[in-house]
């Protein structure tokens, strides 16, 4: 399959994530080794921010993985990132003693339309040492260690650690109402008031769009740009990137799946262990009818969109593991695409 084309213009914003490519060995599933590892990697980000006259929101170090946001005067991004991967791989792999390629393929950028959602997704970034944890900690817990972390920006923004040069604050602290001085003290309570919860009205903005973060209006615009590069490139157009053209009432997903289940309204909206419509309905409400998870949650009664998240996962499960309820999901996308 053709790789994805990138879509590239002048004060382009990009959520960049990279991850360790498949272990190497046993043992060796470390993208930073040690604390010698992530400064090298950030004194690099920081070469490359001046010298492609990028400028750098917020970035955090995980174990295998890195997050960047990232803002192109120049609509240089690919160039960019090439020249930071590419350095990094090869100091990386003349100190351990390796070869061959570092990161799992080429790296994710998805464009952002700032204000707003740059503020939000600096939260989703900052979030990740705690976010992505096994245990399950106390939200206080996860404050200590949230305050503990030095490989990410977060420190900086709060006033907790000495802000760096190659890191623009103003832009998203910008975003905070109120008097400039307390800016930091604001965005501090912002971003700790989502330890141990999920934003799920930006959950579901994130996953609209494969190419971008933001409102409908700027996701058309994205796909517009994007059928302009596929179009000048003379290669074919990339199906995952089709847009569904408008949304079905819920009430219309509601009655063909009714049909199609062979079920009841109330089936829809009762506890019961195993069965699978709140899971179809959770997956083809937000699919089709364009609903957010906490709009789902008053629909099927299961109380928040925390709850929608799960039912999706369930949908997942239960398609992946049933043939029989593969082939129900395959006749729901037909027929919801013709009442399209």
């Amino acid at each position: 399959m053709a790789r994805a084309l990138r879509i590239e213009y002048s004060g382009a914003i990009y959520h960049v994530t990279c991850r360790l490519v498949g272990s190497w060995k046993e043992g060796d599933r470390d993208l930073f080794r040690d604390n010698a590892d992530r400064q090298r990697f950030l004194d690099s980000l920081a070469t490359r921010v001046e010298a492609f006259s990028v400028v750098l929101h917020q970035y955090v170090l995980m174990r295998n993985h890195f997050h960047l946001v990232v803002e192109t005067p120049r609509g240089n991004c690919s160039a960019f990132m090439q020249s930071l991967l590419t350095s990094y791989t090869v100091y990386f792999n003349l100190r351990h003693q390796r070869h061959g390629h570092l990161f799992d393929g080429r790296y994710k950028a998805k464009l952002v339309e700032g204000d707003a959602y740059l503020l939000n997704l600096s939260r989703y970034v900052h979030l990740n040492p705690v976010r992505i944890s096994s245990t399950k900690d106390s939200p206080m817990e996860m404050l200590k260690r949230l305050h503990g972390y030095r490989w990410s920006s977060y420190l900086q923004y709060i006033n907790q650690s000495k802000r760096v040069e190659f890191v623009t604050y103003e832009p998203t602290l910008a975003v905070m109402e109120g008097e400039v001085r307390g800016r930091p003290r604001r965005y501090r309570q912002f971003v700790e008031s989502g330890v141990g919860n999920v934003d799920d009205d930006f959950s579901q903005v994130m996953s609209l769009s494969r190419l971008g973060i933001g409102s409908e209006t700027f996701r058309d615009e994205l796909l517009g740009r994007y059928s302009k590069l596929v179009a000048s490139s003379g290669r074919p157009e990339d199906a995952a990137f089709r847009k569904i053209a408008k949304t079905l009432p819920a009430d219309a997903v509601l009655r063909e799946l009714i049909r199609l289940m062979a079920c009841t309204r109330e089936d829809f909206v009762t506890r019961s262990k195993g069965t699978a419509y709140r899971p179809f309905a959770a997956r083809y409400l937000t699919r089709f009818a364009g609903l957010s998870q906490r709009e789902v949650a008053d629909i099927l009664c299961v109380g928040s969109g925390v709850a929608v998240n799960l039912q999706l996962r369930r949908f997942k499960e239960l398609v992946e593991n049933n043939r029989e309820l593969q082939r129900l999901a395959c006749k729901c996308e037909e027929a919801f695409k013709k009442m399209m």
